[in-house]
């Protein structure tokens, strides 16, 4: 990506995913914003590190305190060698190697107002109450945005105050909603209906409040140049738009589209607020349970100014008179104060978790970017988070005492205070599974190495990731660094988190995970694990890791981010669904129809226009390729090879011998597919046609195209011809000149014929129609092409020129200046044709490159909620109810954590997905089991009578063979069966044979779960 102009102070490469989450002007705005995070403990560091990684001005990290052993459990910038040294100073060391456009700064003393006043944003976290009236207090005054955050064990508190007269600019992520008109009411108010735009004729998505403007709009168009009025919504397809009745009467067509207007946003200070605190929360029947921990928080203050410390770890009078405490902060006459609660806060508040301080750090964080750059809703005002569920069930055997919870002098010390040194040991010994190094799998390490995930003999990480690091990754990924590019990813990221944790026994490898790695990673390999970490952005790789943990019974945390979004889910064998059964969003596809002749938002015209690449620069340069390869491309029937033939010759006709040529055939183009297709289409359908049932043909979501006039002076048009004339060259391997002057000349004095419309040309109006051509092949025709081509392959061997006159397919690269240049001003001019906003350059990229939006602070909270869930399955948590989905969306902000769906029947007699039909592979004797064998173990223990038996794709027996073959088969070994099947032999490793039955008497449409042969004998120690 090319420097912007007007952001030269912005690296467009290093913040290249960012920009689509945030964009320019709040990008621009966020760098001349200087912030103050004070309190480098766990927390602290996590929201300095996200938004120095974001980019704004300046961050100054503030801390008076030296360094703890019990910081060592979340602070991963701390480490045993900094003992006794100042936090902030040794943080703002490792702090400012995050990102060299964004100085860091480290400050010891007390917090003055004159210091506080250089500050556009201030941060306190691990700061006493009295410090915290007194700054938020002067910041509101000031106009200071301030954010107060804290987390203890495995609760978190997040309040902001961005003053009274704060301006959100932008306040969501989602692009802005669009619907074409169906009609407008002359009325008070007017009554909008909206087209379905689509086959399931849904309706629009606008909300009650939304602004919206019109354009387009034939005969009421006093709309068009209206400002943006409000609307209510009617119902699906309908809309109140205000009093048109003095418009004149709509005739046809528009497009009513979302307008964002800025919100003016007033804030409470803290002294203010903490009285009577609105909490942000999305089920309203939590709220008293978040007001006990607002009640708690304040008790604590109270706590520690009494007793000098916080309380104890698992004391019950600590406790108690923590209960007391907060029975004196006022709640409402209708809400109790929960004490088992505050009790449950007190036993614990004294730890300090890295998944806790990832989560809200990553919240908190956001908040600050939402007051440095005016983008997003800021939270109204308060948010209380805690994860109880995380704690051992009640029939779990451990049971958590003061003792096993005292501090030890260790570096877990802060985890230690809520799970005990038990669970800890545990954590020690875990093997794990993480595949992905990218941003969430950095965070996923970061917190793994925090909380001492493998750090003991026995334990194990492996960490595999294929692609290497570039330079946009540093800007999420904060374990790399510039010195890292193209160095691969998972040896980076391991030898990290070894410099935060030296004990943490991780391995790195470069293997992507799937069929052609099954022999890497096999039976001994996910036998031998806990449990798997998947940090993919790959559905498909996703789904292909859900099934080898399925097959061998291994928990899943699945995590995911798109720009401010994110979700974690959690698969635990006989417990949940798995991820194949979990529904999934799938890539838009839009209706080739849609594309080709009835576009009706950019979305469209930026895919036809990244079709129309692939088919001018891709697919014809291939084909041409086929045909001087293959003698027998010619032969093919099918009616796509017939157009594929057609191709070929069209390419050889339009070959080009130079520059001039190229763009002479850019001209054609642009003539072609702005003009004549236009022209054509108007033919067909005038403006005044009607449907079978005199409706207005051109009318919802047809808009009716208008031909375009073409101008060498007009921008969008030049480039356009330089850049397909580019590309055009490149595929015929010529020079490209950069003389200006040359093409321009050529166009100049180029002149094309006048559209003359064909006769008798039908264009399909569905999907449908065009999966079915009329035009039938003339074979006549046909037949002479095939001649025409082979006369001219003859010719060119004769000459040996075949592969002299071989093209160079382009692929589309999103990074690629002309690539995008001709996309972006193919779909503009496409959408000028039929009246659709254009694309800027962000969006285009974003669209047609299917770049996905990214941003730190969402993969810091999702990894942190990931984390969450693993403590419970490192405590065997066997309750459904302990666990928890998550999806967040930061830029609201919101967060929904539900239970996870139970594993549900899918098998006959009511198997789940985790079941199976095991199968010992040895006899008594020691020997390997025949197929005979097999099927009365399955007669025997199931009452299944084998009728065909597959591995994978193979046919190993079925029961309609000839009895000879079939006595053959049952007599042989498993394993020989398999290899005359595949002509492979297993390897010598392979434990587990995965087989698929199907059985006599079975209902048809049965399926019955996979039969496990174990080929050795299975180690329970590895089975849940």
């Amino acid at each position: 990506m090319s420097a912007s102009k007007s952001l030269p102070e912005i690296d467009e490469d290093l913040y290249s995913r960012q920009f689509y989450v945030l964009g320019y002007k709040a990008m621009q705005k966020m760098v001349g914003a200087s912030v103050l995070v004070s309190g480098m403990k766990g927390l602290g560091v996590e929201i300095a590190k996200n938004v120095i990684l974001a980019g704004v001005k300046s961050v100054t990290v503030h801390d008076q305190s030296e360094t703890q052993w019990s910081d060592l459990s979340s602070q991963f910038y701390l480490s045993e060698n900094d003992m006794g040294q100042n936090r902030a100073l040794v943080s703002q060391c490792r702090l400012a190697q995050l990102n060299a456009h964004v100085p860091v700064h480290a400050y010891t003393n007390g917090l003055s107002e004159s210091f506080l006043s250089t500050f556009q944003v201030v941060v306190l976290s691990n700061s006493p109450l009295e410090e915290q009236l007194r700054i938020s207090d002067f910041c509101h005054t000031k106009n200071i945005c301030f954010v107060l955050v804290d987390t203890k064990g495995l609760a978190g508190q997040l309040f902001c105050d961005f003053g009274e007269h704060f301006i959100v600019h932008n306040p969501s992520e989602a692009e802005p909603v669009s619907a074409a008109i169906h009609h407008i009411t002359q009325s008070n108010p007017g009554i909008v209906t909206v087209a379905c735009d689509n086959e399931e004729r849904q309706g629009h998505h606008f909300e009650d409040g939304d602004w919206v403007k019109f354009s387009g709009v034939e005969g009421m168009t006093e709309l068009n140049t209206s400002k943006p009025c409000l609307i209510r919504v009617k119902g699906t397809c309908s809309l109140e738009v205000g009093d048109t009745s003095s418009f004149s009467p709509y005739k046809c067509g528009g497009i009513i589209t979302q307008v964002k207007i800025p919100q003016k946003h007033s804030y409470e200070s803290l002294r203010t607020s903490r009285a009577n605190p609105k909490i942000r929360i999305p089920d309203k029947g939590k709220l008293p349970r978040c007001r006990s921990l607002h009640a708690a928080f304040w008790a604590l203050h109270v706590f520690q100014r009494e007793m000098k410390r916080l309380p104890r770890p698992r004391n019950q009078a600590n406790a108690d008179k923590m209960v007391k405490l907060a029975q004196t902060v006022s709640l409402s006459k209708e809400e109790e104060l929960q004490e088992d609660l505050v009790r449950t806060f007190s036993y614990g508040c004294s730890g300090d978790l890295s998944p806790i301080n990832a989560f809200i750090g990553g919240l908190a964080a956001q908040e600050v970017l939402k007051a440095a750059s005016g983008k997003f809703t800021p939270l109204d005002q308060w948010l209380y988070f805690d994860a109880y569920e995380c704690l051992p069930e009640e029939e779990n055997t451990v049971q958590l005492t003061e003792e096993d919870c005292a501090p030890r002098g260790s570096r877990y010390d802060g985890q230690i205070a809520v799970f005990g040194n038990t669970f800890q040991e545990w954590l020690g010994k875990q093997k794990y599974f993480v595949v992905g190094a990218g941003a969430i799998g950095c965070e996923l390490l970061k917190n793994f190495a925090m909380i001492g995930l493998a750090a003991s003999e026995g334990g194990s990480i492996t960490v595999t990731d294929m692609d290497t690091i570039e330079y946009s990754n540093l800007n999420r990924q904060f374990l790399f660094r510039p010195g890292d590019v193209s160095k691969q990813k998972s040896e980076v990221a391991a030898a990290a988190v070894k410099l935060m944790n030296r004990h943490i026994n991780v391995s790195a490898q470069q293997n992507q995970v799937g069929p052609d790695t099954e022999h890497f990673y096999g039976d001994d390999f996910f036998l031998g694990l806990d449990g798997v970490a998947s940090a993919l952005d790959s559905l498909q790789a996703r789904k292909y890791l859900c099934q080898r943990c399925v097959q061998y019974r291994k928990p899943l945390l699945d995590s995911g981010t798109e720009g401010t979004r994110g979700h974690v889910q959690v698969f635990v064998p006989f417990l949940t669904e798995s991820f194949g059964q979990a529904q999934e969003e799938e890539e838009t596809q839009y209706p080739l129809c849609t594309l080709r002749h009835f576009p009706s938002t950019i979305q469209h015209t930026l895919q036809w226009a990244r079709d129309q690449f692939e088919g001018l620069f891709k697919t014809k340069a291939e084909n041409v390729n086929t045909f001087l390869k293959d003698p027998s491309f010619l032969e093919s029937q099918e009616m796509e090879a017939v157009k594929m033939l057609e191709s070929v010759r069209i390419s050889f006709q339009e070959k080009p011998c130079n520059w001039r040529d190229c763009v002479v055939w850019a001209r054609r183009l642009w003539e072609c597919l702005f003009s004549h297709d236009i022209q054509q289409l108007l033919h067909n359908f005038p403006p005044e046609h009607e449907t079978s049932s005199g409706l207005p043909f051109w009318s919802g979501p047809k808009r009716c195209p208008q031909p375009l006039k073409f101008d060498s002076s007009h921008t969008t048009h030049k480039t356009f011809i330089l850049a397909a004339s580019h590309l055009f060259a490149n595929t015929h391997k010529l020079c490209v000149s950069e003389d200006d002057s040359v093409t321009s000349q050529v166009l100049f004095g180029s002149h094309l014929p006048p559209f003359q419309p064909l006769q008798g040309v039908h264009i399909p109006l569905t999907d449908q129609e065009m999966q079915n051509p009329q035009d039938s092949v003339d074979e006549t025709e046909v037949g002479e092409l095939r001649k025409e081509l082979a006369a001219l392959r003859q010719e060119l061997e004769e000459q040996n020129s075949l592969m002299s006159n071989a093209m160079e397919p382009i692929h589309f690269e999103k990074g690629n200046d002309i690539h995008l240049n001709f996309v972006m001003t193919a779909a503009n001019l496409r959408a000028e044709n039929y009246g659709i906003p254009p694309a800027d350059k962000l969006q285009a990229m974003r669209i047609v490159g299917r770049i996905v939006p990214a941003i730190a602070t969402t993969t810091t909270a999702v990894a942190g909620l990931a984390c969450l869930e693993l403590y419970k399955l490192v405590w065997r948590h066997r309750r459904l109810s302990s666990y928890r989905n998550s999806f967040l969306q930061l830029s609201e902000p919101l967060l929904n954590r539900f239970q996870p769906l139970s594993s549900r029947p899918i098998y006959k007699k009511a198997w789940s997905c985790w079941d199976r039909i095991e199968v010992p592979g040895v006899d008594a004797e020691g020997k390997e089991i025949t197929l005979r064998d097999l099927c009365k173990h399955l007669q025997m223990e199931h009452s299944l009578v084998l009728e065909m038996l597959l591995y994978g794709k193979a046919l190993l027996y079925a029961g309609f063979c000839e009895e000879k073959a079939k006595e053959q088969k049952l007599s042989s070994r498993l394993t020989e069966l398999v290899r005359c099947a595949t002509k492979e032999a297993l390897s010598k490793e392979c434990r587990l044979l995965v087989l698929e039955i199907v059985c006599e008497d079975e209902e048809d449409d049965s399926i019955l779960p996979p039969v496990h042969v174990w080929l050795r004998p299975r180690d329970p120690t590895n089975e849940e």
